[in-house]
């Protein structure tokens, strides 16, 4: 007796959309890399961990310059997810001078920007929020310390030179210590957060575990690790 082969499902394809960063270069390029440069210098951390867009629709549609541009963002360990406003020349276009061509992408639309200071400032400050940051939100202070009396939701990221207080939960990323500060410390009330990080180190949610989950936490460095435990 001979049995019928069980029928297989098909492969399901389904759209998904994510929050990313656009980069947007202009001419001249050595003076917008420069810039990119001195962001990154002031703070180091600001790109990592995000899924980066390139938009070289003030490029035009030579492969030769985008194929510059890849080089040089890879060699700045910068990894691009997708290119925005290419020419249809660029279509099918798989390889640009022996590197890997991202997609190319259509349609984008314009969310919630980071702003990234031009300038350092002289003297060491405090940045104090009065309520909580939303999802989405992000605060960037690279000169001193952030105190936020609210609460940090999912989504949204707080960024300082020096240490970080969330008086509520802190559910989103906080990343301290940004202008090079290995002193820097974070301190949440709720411990819940999707990704920590102090100098040029971070933790994400799954290498955190959950005994600390919901409690009174601080968190540091010592001996070029991140130390986590309760303030109780």
């Amino acid at each position: 007796m001979t049995h019928a082969p069980p029928s297989r499902r098909s492969v399901q394809l389904r759209g998904r959309a994510f929050k990313a960063l656009v980069l947007a270069p202009e001419a001249p390029l050595p003076d917008w890399f420069a810039d990119l440069d001195a962001s990154l210098k002031r703070s180091p951390t600001l790109l990592d961990g995000r899924p980066l867009i390139l938009d070289i629709a003030a490029l035009g549609s030579d492969p030769d310059v985008l194929g510059k541009v890849l080089a040089d963002l890879g060699a700045r360990r910068i990894r691009i997810l997708g290119i925005e406003g290419a020419a249809a020349t660029l279509a099918g276009t798989t390889m640009l001078d022996g590197l890997a061509l991202p997609p190319l992408l259509i349609d984008g639309r314009p969310t919630i920007g980071i702003e990234i200071p031009k300038d350092a400032e002289p003297e060491t400050t405090s940045l104090m929020i009065e309520g909580s940051v939303r999802s989405g939100q992000s605060i960037t202070h690279p000169t001193g310390d952030v105190t936020v009396m609210g609460s940090v939701a999912s989504g949204a990221e707080i960024l300082a030179g020096g240490s970080i207080h969330v008086y509520g939960a802190l559910r989103g990323r906080a990343i301290a210590g940004a202008a090079r500060n290995p002193r820097a410390r974070i301190y949440c009330r709720k411990f819940e957060p999707e990704l920590l990080g102090i100098d040029r180190l971070v933790r994400t949610a799954e290498d955190m575990g959950t005994t600390l989950r919901g409690k009174p936490v601080q968190i540091w460095l010592d001996s070029g690790s991140i130390k986590m435990a309760t303030l109780d």
